[in-house]
């Protein structure tokens, strides 16, 4: 706070300094205007030193005494155009610019040979075809800002953050991508996934392959909950841990840890970042988070959802099938009964408050699938 107080003092005296310096020199080009067309011929023929030096120092004067109002407009401009900016990205931003200037330069381009037309018209198209190649070379590059960024920086993910990154098996110091995993979509682990642990099964099984992003935010937050004072949390942490460790093991797949901090992708949320990591990666997410989940599709970023896959891999029970299972607690309605089928999969039972504690055989009358699991509705079977 202190070095912003200096710096905006020390730029207002710049401004003041450059105001008056501006003013003075056009006061001394009005001095020469007055003594070439002798505008004041008493002055200019007596005292044509003393005119100038009177000019220019008035004009000096005039400088100061509009340099606050010169600094005022500058500071609300300067606010404004932040408040503008603020929520925009920097690759966004650098687009944008990138757009501007290329519009900028093609109208320039255009505007060579029409600047000989007779009349000074030339000069009129010229402002004009600035404006609006200008306007439209931003415009159009800030619409596709995602797919020009990922062209300007490469399918390959160090290069595309410019830090480091860990391969599996190598230095600090980071190991670039091998070609093949290249023509793959990078995935980028959230904690939630790693603590499952449901991840390093299908990874074993050849499910999985390329390359699997950990962010150095990721992990510093799984240490975080490794080394909680909560017995539980610890234990899932620290599971989590091995998870990444065994992960690092498996053949076919590169795991990657780029030095990227949550200031650098312009976010203050682990969430937020690992989507904007993901789409600046051209890659998916892979979570259990079921708010994540939603959060990756609305900005338009691909999920791999553990859930999703282990429900997909569920028995698919059709309505009129009958299958028997222990009713073992009362439903949220006071006439349903609660149990479970053999991986897992949770049954309603109409009508089976009455038989909490015995094996029945039940009618599977319908079912539900979200991200969050699988429900299997039933009644009892006459």
């Amino acid at each position: 706070m202190r070095h912003d107080r200096e710096l905006s003092k020390m730029m207002r005296r710049v401004v003041y300094a450059v105001m008056v310096f501006v003013c003075a020199a056009a006061g001394y080009q009005i001095s020469l205007l007055i003594l070439r067309a002798k505008l004041w011929p008493s002055m200019s023929s007596i005292h044509p030193i003393g005119m100038t030096v009177f000019i220019v120092l008035l004009s000096a004067v005039l400088g100061f005494i509009l340099a606050p109002l010169f600094w005022w407009a500058l500071i609300k401009f300067g606010q404004f155009f932040e408040t503008r900016i603020q929520n925009v990205s920097v690759s966004d931003l650098i687009i944008s610019i990138i757009g501007l200037m290329l519009g900028l330069l093609l109208a320039n381009l255009i505007a060579i040979p029409l600047s000989k037309i007779p009349g000074g018209i030339g000069v009129y198209i010229a402002i004009l075809l600035n404006v609006a190649l200008g306007y439209w070379g931003l415009r159009f590059f800030a619409k596709r800002g995602d797919d020009f960024w990922n062209m300007l920086t490469n399918i390959n993910i160090k290069s595309k953050l410019s830090l480091p990154s860990k391969k599996k098996g190598a230095a600090e110091s980071g190991v670039a991508i091998s070609q093949g995993a290249q023509f793959s979509y990078p995935k980028v682990l959230d904690t939630s996934a790693i603590i499952d642990g449901r991840i390093l099964d299908v990874a074993q099984t050849g499910f999985l392959e390329g390359t699997i992003v950990l962010p150095r935010f990721i992990l510093a937050e799984l240490q975080g909950v490794a080394d909680s004072t909560d017995s539980l949390r610890r234990t899932r942490g620290r599971r989590g841990l091995s998870v990444v460790t065994e992960l690092q093991k498996v053949e076919g797949l590169t795991v990657e840890i780029p030095e990227v901090t949550l200031r650098e992708l312009d976010r203050d949320k682990v969430d937020e970042a690992l989507v904007v990591l993901a789409r600046r990666l051209n890659g998916k997410v892979i979570t259990t988070d079921y708010n994540l989940n939603q959060v990756a599709q609305i900005e338009g970023v691909d999920v791999l959802n553990v859930n999703d896959l282990a429900n997909s891999l569920k028995p698919m029970l059709l309505p009129g099938e009958k299958v028997e299972i222990d009713i073992i607690r009362l439903g949220k309605e006071n006439h349903q009964g609660i149990g479970y089928l053999d991986d897992g999969t949770m049954l309603v039972v109409e009508d089976g408050s009455r038989h909490v504690g015995e094996r029945v055989k039940v009618t599977v009358t319908s079912m539900l699938q979200t991200s969050a699991g699988r429900m299997v509705f039933g009644r009892i079977h006459p």
